[in-house]
């Protein structure tokens, strides 16, 4: 009775696996729910939806792909010494290979796993999102409390 109960048990789990609709998401580690909270709270609108992700997240640094309507670009972030994660730059293309992320003051092992992580992570997204993480123009530091300074040009990034 046991292995009837267990191959129930195995055949419900596929049948829930197969039936998930197709392109369904893992669900968020804590770092990246942070990360999306953090992200969401500071620039979601009622008019603007943000849609963050996707979000890979290595040694206290992260990089978070986001479109919010027509536009879209890149977030590195950083775990501060109180756990938090804030947002230190903005960018579009610029800042998804290993080299822009030191740059970013991020250490070169971290930088390298990020790039590759996010590549394979934005390998698996529509082509029509990932191109509009290149609508963000330029390469911007954030400061403290997460904004960027105001925008040479009216409406860009």
């Amino acid at each position: 009775m046991k292995r009837r109960s267990m191959h129930a048990a195995l055949l419900a789990v596929l049948a829930a696996l197969l039936s998930a609709p197709q392109g369904a998401v893992a669900a968020d580690t804590a770092d990246q729910a942070a990360i999306r909270q953090v992200m969401m709270q500071t620039w979601d609108q009622p008019q603007s939806r943000l849609e963050a992700g996707p979000i890979v997240v290595v040694e206290g640094r992260a990089v978070a792909g986001w479109t919010q309507g027509a536009r879209g670009g890149r977030a590195v972030l950083a775990r501060n010494d109180h756990g938090q994660w804030k947002v230190t730059v903005c960018g579009g293309d610029g800042i998804k290979d290993a080299k822009a992320l030191e740059l970013t003051g991020m250490p070169a092992p971290a930088a390298r796993q990020l790039a590759s992580q996010l590549a394979t992570a934005e390998a698996a997204m529509p082509p029509q999102r990932l191109a509009l993480f290149s609508t963000f123009d330029g390469m911007v530091r954030m400061d403290a409390a997460g904004n960027h300074p105001p925008h040479a040009k009216e409406g860009k990034h």
